[in-house]
């Protein structure tokens, strides 16, 4: 289970040395198998709250209580190292977690695509290799809870097609948290919904109850 318990998130504005208040003593409950969307316009924090669930970021006020394993959000470069390879990247997320070093790098290259450019420093990547890479490590490990920041687009539409697929194979025995703000994406992979706006999160039963009320905002 993760838990949210009244956090609050605010970050000092640099232009006028006030608090821009994020998050606002949000409430929330996910539990293991869990597959819950949350609806948000742009600039309403969806991101900020997936960096706190992961723990990139701690909230302000409040705790985030954590009884299973969470991914970082899927496709973000936290902690990507762009000096070494890809290949190097792999067995440092093997180490950080515990999985077999040889089969966690085979799987990050065999799903990344690379070819040899998997040997070489990320730095040298294009952007396009870069999302690549990302995704493969994302999908290395076997987390009870994945963190979807927006749908999975990456790349070109066969490989979109193949994140895709692969989330719907993890979704079938993990938890996930999808936000977004396109209600298509939230009634494709989500059971539950709930909408993010003034900081506070809004929780529905019913995914069309939800996609109803964000229509009306």
């Amino acid at each position: 289970m993760i838990e949210m318990i009244d956090v609050w998130k605010s970050f000092e504005s640099q232009k006028s040395g006030r608090q821009n208040v994020i998050l606002r003593g949000v409430h929330g409950r996910f539990r293991k198998g869990d597959h819950v969307g949350i609806l948000g316009r742009n600039g309403s924090g969806k991101s900020t709250l997936m960096r706190l669930l992961s723990g990139v970021e701690n909230p302000t006020r409040g705790s985030i209580r954590r009884e299973m394993s969470i991914s970082w959000p899927i496709g973000g470069g936290y902690g990507l190292q762009y000096q070494v390879s890809g290949a190097s990247n792999a067995r440092f997320i093997a180490r950080l977690y515990g999985t077999p070093l040889q089969q966690t790098q085979d799987f990050v290259e065999e799903f990344s695509e690379l070819g040899r450019y998997y040997y070489e420093p990320v730095h040298t990547y294009s952007s396009g290799m870069v999302s690549r890479l990302l995704m493969g490590l994302s999908f290395a490990v076997d987390f009870d809870c994945y963190l979807v920041d927006e749908a999975l687009s990456t790349g070109d539409a066969r490989f979109a097609a193949k994140c895709q697929h692969m989330l719907e194979v993890r979704r079938e025995t993990a938890a996930m948290i999808l936000v977004s703000h396109n209600a298509m994406h939230v009634r494709q992979y989500c059971d539950t919904a709930a909408i993010l706006r003034n900081g506070m999160l809004e929780f529905y039963e019913d995914v069309d109850e939800a996609i109803a009320a964000y229509s009306g905002l």
